[in-house]
């Protein structure tokens, strides 16, 4: 006879109660990417679920209901709305959603929204996505090597990434790599990785940013999609 133990009915309904919650919610995680805006504070659909954000920083990964919803970015600590948007998250779906530009100046304050890919990569390969999110940056290449190869006879493997445009997901095996960004058309060096150690299976995105206050050095911020 077939005996039920607590401990294996738990694991069954938490292995169904995680797959129900994937079913009827989606995830987004949010990144301050503005280089003149202050900390900001978070608001979904009135409540604040994030407090103090600052430049550069980004946030976890937050569960929300499928469906429309309103956010808010405000000033830390007041009322004041810098930016908001009414995103459609889809169950089972991630997003990262970055706020780009200067508050203070052009281009304006605003809200990209990304679908991202968290499948697993084939083959026990990565998956890397660039993000131009430097708003003082003009259209770049970008190109992936080894560490310190010379970009001599080398093809982008990005060509004139504009501002606010995000790459596809390239598929690459794991390896030491750097990744340089150019200004489109040369080989003049804005933006360099130095080493990037990855291992089988991650998956990154790697999004172009303004100094504080914006212009240059430029620099970048890495999200971990999935480890």
């Amino acid at each position: 006879m077939t005996r039920f133990s607590f401990a294996s009915g738990l694991v069954c309904l938490l292995a169904a109660s995680s797959a129900f919650a994937q079913m009827t919610t989606g995830r987004l995680r949010v990144l301050h990417a503005s280089p003149d805006a202050p900390g900001v504070d978070i608001l979904v659909d009135g409540a604040k679920v994030i407090e103090n954000l600052p430049y550069r920083e980004y946030t976890e990964y937050l569960a929300l209901p499928a469906g429309r919803h309103e956010i808010r970015v405000n000033v830390t600590g007041t009322s004041t709305t810098v930016l908001n948007a009414a995103p459609t998250v889809e169950a089972g779906r991630d997003y990262t959603a970055i706020a780009v530009g200067f508050a203070g100046k052009a281009p304006a304050l605003d809200l990209m929204l990304l679908v991202d890919d968290n499948t697993l990569p084939m083959g026990n390969q990565i998956k890397v996505r660039v993000v131009h999110a430097a708003a003082s940056a003009p259209g770049v290449d970008v190109y992936v090597t080894t560490p310190f190869e010379t970009l001599d006879g080398k093809t982008a493997a990005l060509s004139n990434v504009s501002f606010k445009v995000a790459s596809g997901y390239l598929a690459v095996p794991p390896a030491m790599y750097q990744a340089r960004v150019a200004v489109a058309g040369t080989k003049t060096i804005a933006i360099d990785s130095q080493r990037l150690v990855t291992w089988s299976g991650i998956i990154r995105t790697i999004v172009a940013v303004d100094k504080r206050d914006g212009g240059a050095p430029f620099d970048f911020v890495i999200l971990p999609d999935r480890n």
